[in-house]
């Protein structure tokens, strides 16, 4: 089951970016998207049988690849791009802390309720994402913005071009990069949670969730100043510290051996989701702005995080099986540090001038 969502998830980036681009109504594209993830979730809890569970697993990932592309959309529509750097920073906040809220609320359901009641604490979410996706008025979007489109006042083909935007040396330098950030983050936390869980089993599930917790917290408390920074700074500082704090990270998991000192470690995990979380989707802004296909330049990038994270268990997992915890971990690191000298040496910096975006 899970299989099926990853394929269909990882086959659908571009084609759920291609449709957001197609759309003129971003809204509402996305409401449907989250409607249905709502008629899922409500499959799941209803007739839990192999057909009807592998086809809301299909629908859940095919709505998941519409969704994600149409929020960045939105939010680039409603501030443009001058302001969308704080503007993901501040959509990082609000993630990070629904996150926490609703892995609470389920829990609390899955704990005293029973098992199904999670996926209907998931329809009522659905219907109050709803409520607030219609508080936007259409008029407050900006369709041209929210494409990454510009009025020009004579047509250009070849800038519009898709051909002309996949062809773009940063934008496949960044998707190159991205996927080496999924491969070496991917397996850290589980591989760490196995250490965890055969070192402290008594307290195993606590010191696992505040490792899920800590850098949660993080994100939400740093994202919208990793918004404001990345407009000041430009986009490679903040990701080469991303990468850094990647490979610290699991140089100390490889090394480190007390598992409470493990949960100290997501510190990283913490900076590496909060400089990411915002400067990925920042960062595809500015390579696909002026082409109007922003949201197919996310599709792009979203398959590469798709084919990092997939290959990352498989090979981490390998790894840790024929060489060790501690060799798996130096492998993840040193993959990381690849990323990091792809940013350092032949990323170009893609903040634009101001000028460029008055």
């Amino acid at each position: 089951m899970l299989s099926i969502g990853g394929i269909v998830g990882l086959i659908g980036q571009m084609p759920g970016g291609a449709i957001i681009d197609a759309a003129r109504r971003e809204r509402l594209v996305a409401g449907f998207a989250v409607a249905a993830i709502g008629v899922a979730a409500l499959a799941y809890a209803a007739w839990p049988i192999f057909p009807v569970i592998a086809a809301a697993a299909t629908l859940h990932a095919m709505a998941s690849c519409v969704l994600g592309p149409a929020i960045a959309a939105i939010s680039l529509g409603l501030v443009g791009p001058s302001a969308i750097g704080e503007r993901l920073g501040r959509n990082a906040r609000f993630a990070s802390i629904g996150n926490g809220v609703a892995a609470a609320l389920m829990g609390a359901c899955g704990y005293f309720i029973s098992s199904r009641s999670v996926f209907l604490a998931t329809f009522v979410l659905v219907i109050f994402t709803i409520i607030a996706l219609s508080r936007i008025r259409d008029r407050e979007i900006d369709p041209e913005q929210a494409h990454g489109a510009i009025v020009r006042a004579k047509p250009d083909p070849e800038a519009t071009s898709v051909l002309h935007l996949l062809r773009q040396r940063p934008l496949l330098i960044f998707a190159g990069a991205v996927m080496l950030l999924q491969l070496a983050n991917a397996a850290m936390l589980p591989l760490m949670a196995g250490i965890v869980t055969t070192r402290s089993t008594q307290w195993a599930p606590v010191l696992i969730a505040a490792c899920i917790i800590l850098p949660q917290a993080i994100v939400a408390l740093t994202s919208p100043s990793v918004g404001r920074k990345a407009q000041q700074w430009g986009r490679r500082p903040l990701l080469l510290i991303g990468f850094t704090a990647l490979a610290i990270r699991g140089v100390l998991f490889a090394t480190v051996t007390d598992p409470y000192l493990l949960v100290a470690v997501q510190f990283f995990d913490g900076v590496t989701a909060a400089v990411f979380g915002v400067l990925i989707p920042l960062t595809v802004a500015d390579i696909a702005f002026g082409s109007g296909h922003f949201n197919l330049a996310q599709g792009v990038v979203g398959t590469a995080v798709g084919i990092g994270a997939s290959c990352s268990n498989i090979l981490a997992g390998y790894v840790s099986d024929h060489f060790g915890h501690s060799v798996a971990f130096l492998g993840l690191s040193a993959i990381a540090c690849v990323g990091l000298c792809l940013i350092a040496f032949v990323m170009p910096e893609t903040k634009p001038p101001r000028h460029a975006r008055a």
